[in-house]
């Protein structure tokens, strides 16, 4: 009865790594077919950004001259109510009763005239806000429909890549999911972080020429027989990613190549 325990302990090892190596073979066909899009995907938000960024660009510049039109509006109203007073103390001069009554309305007749002058200058000078930012404007705006022309060109190629690929990834992705039940939890996520982190995605890997078939470092004869029972998972010491030996992975082991030194003649 022990034995039978074993056994099935044993069995249920070699089942969770088997269906682990699957699940890896699955992940790696869809990072196939993920690097056939390339980078056409970050591409496409990179110019969603920037066309987002135009348009923000754009509006802002808009408010601003409509602001700066409100201001010359404001500027023009305060112009003609100081032209305004200075016809009026023109007007009261003709009644003055001595000189004083006389320059005290001349100064305010000079200090609104500064006024003025101080009001158109800042008319011109907002006017050629205007002018800059109607000129920033038209420059976003071409620069804005040359990125959409290629986000169009970009999404119709992506999508074409897309509809090419995508049922395949769904059978793909519906074939793992069906595997992760078989897998304990904690392998799973272990299996998950190793490949996250992995440069080429590989969370398990076969034993290849001795050696590890994530790093390539060589692995311990002791080590290789460890894997070979099953008993337990097995990661490489040097990456950490799960090992697994060939035979039960279903594929090929390939040996190192043994050379031999051939004997000089005395």
């Amino acid at each position: 009865m022990a034995t039978d325990k074993k056994v099935e302990k044993e069995r249920s090892v070699e089942e969770r790594l088997k269906a682990l190596f699957q699940l890896q073979t699955l992940l790696s066909e869809i990072d196939r077919i993920k690097t056939l899009r390339g980078e056409l995907p970050n591409e496409v938000k990179d110019l969603e950004d920037e066309i987002i960024r135009f348009q923000t660009r754009i509006q802002k510049h808009k408010d601003e001259i409509a602001e700066l039109k409100q201001m010359v509006a404001q500027k023009g109203i305060e112009i003609k109510e100081r032209e305004a007073k200075i016809a009026r103390y023109q007007s009261q001069q003709d009644n003055v009763r001595n000189n004083r009554e006389y320059d005290f309305l001349n100064k305010e007749i000079e200090f609104e005239g500064l006024e003025i002058e101080l009001a158109e200058k800042n008319i011109r000078d907002y006017n050629k806000a205007q002018d800059q930012k109607t000129a920033e404007i038209a420059k976003a705006e071409e620069e804005l429909a040359d990125n959409e022309h290629i986000l169009a060109e970009k999404r119709s190629e992506l999508d074409e890549i897309v509809s090419e690929t995508k049922q395949e990834e769904e059978n793909i992705r519906e074939k793992a999911q069906a595997l992760e039940p078989v897998i304990d939890a904690y392998t799973l996520a272990a299996f998950k972080r190793i490949r996250k982190n992995a440069r080429n995605g590989l969370g398990i890997v076969t034993v290849q020429r001795n050696a590890c078939g994530g790093c390539f470092n060589r692995i311990p004869p002791q080590r290789q027989l460890e894997i070979k029972m099953h008993k337990k998972n097995i990661v490489c010491e040097y990456c950490g990613r799960i090992m697994i030996d060939a035979a039960l992975a279903g594929v090929e082991e390939v040996k190192p190549t043994v050379t031999t030194k051939k004997r000089s003649r005395s």
